[in-house]
């Protein structure tokens, strides 16, 4: 059974894999790591100009253990999960002063760097080096969950990697796993999945027994939405910016200054408590722009931007890393979360350029 699957599967990757992804095109362990930490909570096609983009900026560890984290993240904005970045900058530190810029080929070297768990230690040592290590992630989990019917909760993970043996040809093991990605990504989907052209249909029990449906995964719970308030608070003609704070969410980012809404509190109301609990600020003049939404794996959040003036008081970064004065045309120096650029440009919109 095992040659008879793993032979399957390698020949379905040489007529169907997406073989014109950038990282498919080589075996460097550099490339391939940068390249997993990127897909990872992130689909395909969102990657692909930013691997482009790092990769003639940073082409090997020389480079990267060099550069600053601000210059990173300007790189990675958009690209989401931001501690990434931290955690590739100091494993590249790492690699460099301990391994001479070789990435190391052992399970128990590469699982001890920043921000890399099994699934990526596996990924990296089974397509960089052709170790038969199984990365185990959700697309692999629910092909071998449909293939054998097994329980949908409670499986383990080394459970899932003695079934994964059964796919993997040991003579060609990166290609295996690949193609593993590419059937689970694009034929055994978790809705609708295309079990007529999947290679490995032929012997799988849900699909013979008609029970693909009971094996799918399980609708995602609803999550919450926040109210938030930010402003643009300008002086002359710059606007204050603030970064936030390393171990929060969108750690080291830039942003306007805003937060929460309590209850019952009017947004005018709520701008000036969060700008004086923030910044140690008064402001006025205060003026809505407009609302936009953006969305999290866990949260959604609803922004309305006001514009106002800088009245009073010394700043001062209570509640984040740094603040900085900056002009329009300075934007594109600092790293902003999606959310904030999703804000200027509904400034640019409302014809609001003149902070």
């Amino acid at each position: 059974m095992i040659n008879n699957f793993s032979n399957q599967v390698l020949k379905w990757y040489a007529a169907h894999g997406n073989h014109k992804l950038p990282w498919r095109r080589t075996k460097d362990p550099y490339k391939v790591w940068i390249s997993e930490i990127m897909l990872q909570q992130t689909q395909v096609q969102t990657v692909i100009p930013y691997y482009n983009k790092w990769h003639k900026l940073y082409p090997g560890f020389a480079a990267l253990s060099k550069a600053n984290l601000d210059s990173l993240l300007l790189i990675w904005q958009g690209l989401g999960y931001y501690k990434r970045v931290e955690n590739i900058l100091n494993s590249s530190k790492i690699i460099t002063n301990e391994f001479n810029n070789i990435f190391p080929n052992k399970y128990d070297k590469i699982i001890q760097l920043p921000g890399i768990g099994d699934y990526t230690a596996s990924a990296i040592l089974t397509i960089a080096f052709n170790q038969t290590y199984i990365p185990i992630d959700s697309n692999l989990r629910r092909i071998f969950t449909r293939m054998h019917m097994l329980p949908t909760k409670l499986q383990s993970l080394q459970k899932y990697k003695k079934y994964g043996q059964y796919y993997i040809n040991k003579e060609n093991p990166g290609d295996a796993v690949q193609a593993l990605m590419d059937i689970g990504r694009t034929i055994c989907k978790a809705k609708k999945p295309l079990c007529k052209q999947c290679p490995l249909a032929f012997n799988c029990k849900a699909y013979i027994k008609n029970k693909i449906a009971l094996y799918s995964i399980p609708k995602l719970k609803k999550i919450p939405t926040y109210k938030v308030v930010v402003g643009c608070i300008s002086k002359k003609n710059q606007f204050i910016i603030t970064k936030r704070n390393k171990n929060k969410l969108l750690g080291n980012l830039w942003e306007l200054p805003g937060g929460k809404l309590h209850t019952k509190e009017k947004l005018s109301d709520c701008l000036k408590r969060e700008i004086n609990e923030e910044l140690n600020i008064k402001i006025n003049n205060i003026a809505k722009v407009g609302t936009i939404k953006h969305q999290y794996s866990h949260f959604k959040i609803i922004i309305t931007l006001f514009r106002c003036k800088y009245k009073s008081g010394k700043p001062r970064a209570i509640k984040s890393q740094a603040y900085k004065w900056i002009k329009t045309n300075q934007i594109k120096s600092f790293a902003f979360p999606s959310a904030t650029h999703k804000l200027f440009k509904l400034i640019n919109k409302n014809n609001e350029s003149n902070l």
